[in-house]
């Protein structure tokens, strides 16, 4: 049987039915759903990935019965599995850089003297107008979110503050740092493969940031928490039995300066978190030592060891204090495996509708059925959010809309660099509010909470989209391109 399905099939490749199309893309739908009901905040430790691989299945058989060959399917799935290694090498980097910064203080630090500036009043704002700033500046979202979000949910923590709110600050402000940096490599997908120029794309998509974060921010400014708020009790805990210095941040300070320079990400992060370790062999010697509980091996290996097993398995304190002992004891490359399921998993599945040919077959029609510059742009930012829950894959869902309403956009006299906003407008900001899409699995793992939880406190995420279509359909920013086709006229938004 798995010599036959090895073989080429002799009958020609057909083109799928809608049929074909919507079955694996609706039992998804339902399958995750009936997860979420059964399973709540666990459904993405296993259950999640159970019903990826079984609709994948099906996409996966509706392609061979379709005439493509086994082997072509197999091959799809190694290929796109292999677009998240980038994505997974990250994970690991930060699994291991949350180990060593809890150890050498920078995490305590961060919330000992985040305690002692912020206030709840102003907190979740706060929070997202400064990873927004930290984000445009070295323009990665998922640095800003590994680095100083994991500082910002400790202070929430300490705080009493809703850490859910909080990662939705992190999100919002760390994505339009994203899509509004030059140094983005989302914004320079996004213009590649839309034909656009970068700075004119990064103007052009300043016109539906900047409104949509300064909403974001209003809105948590509105959910700030009233009263005054007794830090006492907490830095007194902290002075206590953790390490507080000003020199635990200059793991943090490498990570800014590595991201200016364009250091890769993952290498930006793995020597941020050895920058760690060693800055914990020089504030808290006894804390590694402790850690690496082999009291009969020489002083300097216990040194390695611990940092080792912080890099490995994640930093573990028993204070005594339950508030010092939670926000400490975390990290390590180990706890970032079940993500790293969640995202091969849902990158198989994407693999196979795409190269089935699936995913085209649902959204084609309704491309054929735009009338209007609003309907396109719409048709657009559903394609995008489609394209993030089906094929995981922040990357693609650039690409691949981009590809599939070029054509649409030069018929209707559009110029590139809308074509290439509207994506940044949608794919690249909706990435995040998708569990299982490799955004939204890594700013789960990253913040330690659940993507359906903070989903809808990412403001800013939420706004984007619907901004860029609510100014398409008032005739704001329609751009025209300098030469239209034969037929069309440029004036009004064609709305």
């Amino acid at each position: 049987m798995a010599e036959q399905l090895n073989e080429v099939p002799p009958r020609p490749v057909r083109e799928p039915s809608l049929l074909d199309g919507l079955l694996p893309i609706v039992g998804l739908i339902g399958l995750l759903g009936l997860s979420y009901y059964l399973f709540g905040e666990n459904a993405s430790y296993g259950p999640n990935q159970i019903a990826l691989v079984f609709c994948g299945l099906i996409a996966a058989l509706i392609g061979y019965k379709n005439g493509i060959a086994w082997g072509d399917i197999r091959q799809s799935i190694v290929e796109g599995i292999s677009t998240g290694m980038q994505a997974i090498f990250i994970l690991l980097g930060v699994g291991a850089l949350i180990g060593t910064w809890a150890m050498c203080g920078t995490i305590s630090s961060m919330v000992y003297y985040g305690l002692k500036l912020l206030s709840p009043h102003y907190f979740y704002a706060s929070t997202c107008a400064i990873c927004a700033v930290a984000a445009l500046s070295i323009g990665s979202s998922w640095t800003v979110a590994g680095t100083i979000g994991i500082g910002m949910m400790g202070i929430a923590e300490s705080m009493g503050l809703s850490p859910l709110i909080t990662a939705g600050a992190v999100i919002s402000g760390a994505y339009f740092g994203d899509k509004a940096s030059p140094l983005s490599d989302t914004a320079n997908l996004a213009t590649a493969a839309a034909g656009s120029e970068l700075f004119s794309h990064i103007r052009e998509s300043l016109w539906t940031s900047v409104p949509a974060l300064l909403l974001a921010i209003v809105g948590f400014s509105m959910l700030g928490a009233a009263g005054d708020f007794d830090a006492s009790s907490t830095l007194r805990g902290l002075e206590q039995h953790v390490t507080i210095s000003l020199w635990a941040f200059l793991p943090l300070l490498l990570v800014l300066v590595l991201a200016l320079k364009k250091v890769p990400p993952f290498v930006t992060i793995f020597f941020s978190a050895l920058a760690g370790g060693v800055m914990a062999v020089i504030l808290a010697p006894q804390d590694v030592a402790t850690l690496a509980a082999s009291p009969d091996i020489h002083p300097a290996l216990q040194q390695l060891k611990g940092v080792w097993a912080a890099l490995a398995t994640g930093y573990q304190v028993t204070s005594g204090d339950p508030t010092v002992d939670k926000l400490l004891t975390r990290g390590g490359m180990s706890s970032m495996m079940m993500t790293i399921w969640l995202i091969m998993t849902a990158l198989g599945f994407g693999a196979i509708v795409e190269r089935a040919g699936l995913l085209n077959r649902v959204i084609t029609p309704l491309i054929n059925r735009t009338k209007s510059v609003t309907g396109a742009v719409t048709a657009l930012v559903g394609t995008c959010v489609a394209s993030n829950a089906l094929t995981s894959d922040q990357y693609i869902s650039i690409v691949l809309p981009a590809r599939m309403f070029r054509k649409t956009f030069e018929d209707r006299g559009l110029a590139p660099v809308m074509l290439s906003r509207v994506v940044g407008d949608s794919a690249t900001v909706t990435s995040p509010l998708i569990p299982w899409n490799s955004c939204g699995a890594y700013m789960s793992a990253a913040l330690g909470v659940s993507a359906i939880g903070f989903a809808p406190f990412c403001f800013f995420n939420l706004l984007n989209p619907l901004l860029t279509v609510v100014f398409t359909a008032v005739g704001f920013r329609v751009l025209r391109a300098a030469i239209p086709p034969k037929g069309v006229v440029q004036s009004g938004a064609g709305v």
